[in-house]
Parts: C-alpha cells; structure tokens; sequence
C-alpha cells in the first residue's frame, strides 16, 4: 500500500463526513477523479466506510456519504432525534419519520420511477400522510387506550388524526410545533432542511443532489419496507370489506 494513496483515501473520507461535495465538476474534483482512477484508493475507502458502518452512494457524477442502519457514531438515536426535531414522545416521533416517508414518495414510488418533481409544499404533504394513515383509522373507535399507547401505525394515525390541520396561521406564517398538521409537517422539513436534503424557496421544498441519491439507493437497498407495510394493511382492509358485502 501506497502512503500517498492512503493519504487520498482519507481526504476523501474527511472531505465527506464533514458534509464537502465531491463532484466531478465541483472543488474537489481532483478527489472524485482519484477515487475512481485509482483502485487502491477505491479500495481503501470502501474499507473504512464498511468498518465505519458507512455507505456511499453517487448521483449525477457526485459522492455522498450516509450513516448505515443501527450507526450509533454517525447516526442518530430516537432519544437525541428527539430532542433535534423538537418532539417529546416516541409516537410523535414515528410521525415524523411518516412524513418523511410520504415526503420520499412523492418523489419516487418504487425503484423503477426515478421521475422527480421539482418541489413540493406542506399542503402537498398533509393530503398525502391523511390518505395513507386512514386506513389505520377506518376503526378508530373500537382501539382501546392500551392499543392507542403502543408504538404502531395505529398510534401514529391516532395522533395525526386528532390534530387540527392548521392553527388559523396563514401559510406563509406556518411555525414548526406539535401545535396542527401543517406545523408538524414544518417541523419534519426543518430537520430535512439541516440535513441537507432539502432547500426552501417562497415556502416551497427542493430536494437537493443529496436526497435524490439517498433515495434512490433506498429502494434499491430496502424496497420500500414500510410500503410494504401500508399495501398489506390496505390489502387486509379491502378483503374485509369483501367479506362484510358478500354477508350481506
């Protein structure tokens, strides 16, 4: 092993974990180009980042680093994701990551549809989480209180159903709190903004490079496990109605 290739390995990595683009077309191109010409480098840095529970993914000729699943150093727990977000409970955590969920799937609705739009706004996200949360709250009245604490999509659709969609505020006067729809859905894309994963323009989201190649590698990685979830429920709540008409 070269001590200059290790040396380029590790501007890499540090280039990346301290949130730097590496594009070919950006300022450190150079590092783009010598993690793709150089296979020891190449090597080397696939070796920390697995070490590291690290992945790397590239969009659009451009290098993007993300924590792997369970990444205690780099990743965030439910408890400090808690207290970055601004939310108290774990179900309105689970909320949060629903959003966001949604939010994915508004641009992409599996592997095979890399079409993106070009942004989306807070009304946008509101109809989409009411409409796969309903299927969760079809029943409401039959859950029991000790259902309504369990940490499910049961909980999560509780608690968006029982909030106001807005607080009266204009649109553009939306504030990030636990308070309605609209400002939970503000709250989520603050944290999204910070990440680095989207951008605000006249309170319209943009998804930046970096979200786009996140997402993608999601599918291809995950298959979309909570869908999966979702189309079952669906799945179980339309063979129900089925079985009710043929009763009748």
């Amino acid at each position: 092993m070269e001590i200059k290739n290790l040396e380029k390995a590790i501007d890499i990595y540090a280039k990346l974990i301290t949130g730097e683009d590496i594009k070919r077309d950006g300022a450190n191109a150079n590092l783009y180009d010598d993690y793709y010409e150089n296979a020891e480098i190449y090597e080397i840095v696939g070796i920390m980042l697995k070490k590291l529970n690290l992945s790397l993914y590239e969009y659009k000729e451009g290098l993007y680093l993300s924590a792997g699943e369970g990444n205690r150093v780099f990743g965030y727990t439910n408890e400090e994701l808690k207290k970055y977000i601004g939310v108290r409970y774990n179900k309105e955590l689970y909320l949060c990551y629903f959003i966001i969920y949604e939010i994915l799937l508004l641009f992409y609705s599996d592997s095979a549809s890399y079409q993106f739009k070009e942004y989306v706004k807070i009304e946008n996200v509101i109809e989409e989480v009411g409409k796969a949360l309903s299927v969760f709250t079809r029943d409401i009245a039959v859950y029991s209180a000790e259902e309504e604490q369990q940490e499910s999509f049961q909980a999560v659709a509780l608690l968006w159903d029982e909030l106001p969609t807005s607080t009266g505020e204009e649109q553009e006067d939306i504030r990030a709190s636990r308070a309605s729809k609209a400002s939970f859905v503000k709250l989520t894309f603050n944290f999204l903004v910070a990440e680095n994963l989207f951008v605000e323009v006249n309170r319209r989201y943009y998804p930046t490079e970096r979200f786009k190649a996140v997402v993608e590698h999601y599918f291809e990685e995950y298959r979309g496990q909570i869908y999966d979830v979702l189309a079952q429920k669906k799945t179980e709540d339309k063979v129900e109605k089925g079985n009710d008409y043929a009763k009748h």
